[in-house]
């Protein structure tokens, strides 16, 4: 790391494997970074093409989610949105391929903090188990360590592309089964929801989304030991550095 990069902002790269699947489990924690200075780049693998309630053409839905993963983006401060090209909604693997393009990107971004999903399911929460997530996760951790620090993982990076190796200081997994970290954003909750709201083909219901939410933040606070009356989002926080 050279003493430009160590006195440069926090970076965090959030890795996720649809639009919504980050800010549904971390927009008021990212609300928060963002105002504390860090530069979040988000990274979506698909475009959420299988999703929808059916309130947006089949073959809109693609340029519909786009727009509004970017729009709920920038309602927390991040300017910065990409997706990969290659990876359907709903077929998504732990491939070397799927690892080399995260690996891609994280040495692109160079972050401290990488925010990803969980490689391993909740049975108690078993909508988080979709297997897009558990793959995306797994295949963000490999990426984050061995390949990205490697610089011997995929050498046509650095070779064909200029990508040096990078280490990451930090995983946080998002809807993990045994969460150790807690983050209180209830001062943000409003950010989230209005985060949440530019989702709009995701939201069947979106009357019901603020109680539900709620709902869910409070046994988060409850179950890692918050205050009560306070706002949490959970996840397993992981040293890798």
């Amino acid at each position: 790391m050279t003493a430009a990069e160590e006195t440069a902002p926090l970076r965090v790269l959030a890795i996720a494997a649809h639009p919504d699947d980050v800010d549904f489990n971390a927009a008021g924690t990212v609300a928060k970074w963002v105002r504390e200075g860090m530069e979040v780049t988000y990274l979506l693998v698909t475009s959420g093409d299988v999703g929808g309630f059916g309130s947006v053409p089949r073959d809109q839905i693609v340029s519909t989610r786009r727009k509004e993963q970017i729009w709920a983006a920038r309602a927390l401060g991040v300017e910065d949105v990409r997706f990969l090209e290659d990876y359907r909604d709903g077929d998504v693997e732990v491939t070397p391929a799927l690892v080399r393009d995260l690996t891609r990107v994280i040495r692109q971004v160079r972050p401290h903090r990488v925010l990803s999903l969980s490689p391993e399911r909740d049975w108690f929460r078993v909508h988080q188990g979709h297997p897009d997530h558990l793959a995306t996760g797994e295949a963000t951790a490999r990426a984050v360590y061995p390949a990205a620090r490697n610089p011997f993982a995929f050498p046509e990076l650095i070779s064909d592309e200029g990508l040096d190796a990078w280490t990451v200081q930090e995983l946080w997994l998002m809807a993990h089964p045994n969460p150790n970290h807690g983050e209180d954003v209830t001062e943000v909750f409003d950010v989230k929801i209005r985060a949440l709201q530019h989702h709009a083909s995701q939201l069947p219901e979106p009357e019901s989304l603020e109680e539900r939410l709620r709902s869910r933040m409070t046994r988060s606070a409850q179950r890692l030991g918050a205050p009560e009356g306070r706002l949490v989002e959970s996840f397993l926080k992981v040293d890798v550095s």
